[in-house]
């Protein structure tokens, strides 16, 4: 079980000062990036992940909350992405998007808001090396975890003998609500729950050992 930890609650004036102590800790950072029009809210872009890729080789799991995300694509590429996922809600453009991230050499991912049917992304489980299941509706850190995606974690668990991705899950996930993900997936996303942490290391070893 790996463990990708969300910047988006984090302090953006001291970032690299409140993340190198969690590198060892952790196997991914997360980076939300959200355009105000998919979902509502506005983050951080290209220039905050340059300047990040300057201080650690950590892989980077970016997250593309914006629509028509192809229009990026390439371009977050080339700034430091290792894994990208894009919203199966966002664009019209699924299969083209997946060829041109595996195209550049990244791990391609998509993600369904919980109110989305999981059947949708059956035709394209086989071309994927991730599916990240949102465990709210996306655009703010802090939410509860919604228990009704649980039923759709455990589908595609079943399915992933077959078709081989990785499962992730994405908000809400706290020491209260591991124990629900951690036999139904493979990446559990962290963010405002380390970062209101008194010892952030101390609850990401915690995290770990519940796996």
């Amino acid at each position: 079980m790996k463990i990708s930890l969300s910047i988006l609650d984090f302090d953006f004036a001291k970032l690299n000062e409140e993340l190198t102590p969690l590198y060892p800790y952790i196997d991914y950072l997360h980076l939300d990036i959200m355009d105000g029009v998919f979902v509502p809210n506005i983050s951080f872009g290209i220039p905050i992940i340059k300047s990040l890729r300057k201080y650690s080789d950590i892989l980077f799991d970016t997250h593309l909350m914006i629509v028509e995300p192809e229009k990026y694509i390439e371009s977050f590429a080339e700034c430091g992405s290792n894994l990208i996922t894009f919203h199966l809600e966002a664009t019209k453009k699924v299969k083209e998007n997946i060829q041109l991230i595996k195209r550049l050499g990244l791990k391609c991912g998509i993600s369904i808001n919980p109110s989305t049917k999981l059947d949708l992304l059956f035709p394209y489980l086989k071309d994927l090396d991730l599916v990240l299941i949102m465990g709210v509706n996306p655009g703010f850190g802090g939410q509860s975890f919604m228990n009704e995606v649980l039923e759709k974690m455990a589908k595609l668990k079943q399915l992933q003998d077959k078709y081989h991705y990785e499962i992730f899950v994405d908000g809400g996930i706290n020491l209260k609500t591991i124990s629900h993900v951690s036999n139904l997936c493979d990446t559990v996303i962290l963010g405002s729950a380390v970062k209101k942490a008194e010892n952030k290391i101390e609850l990401l070893k915690q995290i770990k050992s519940t796996f």
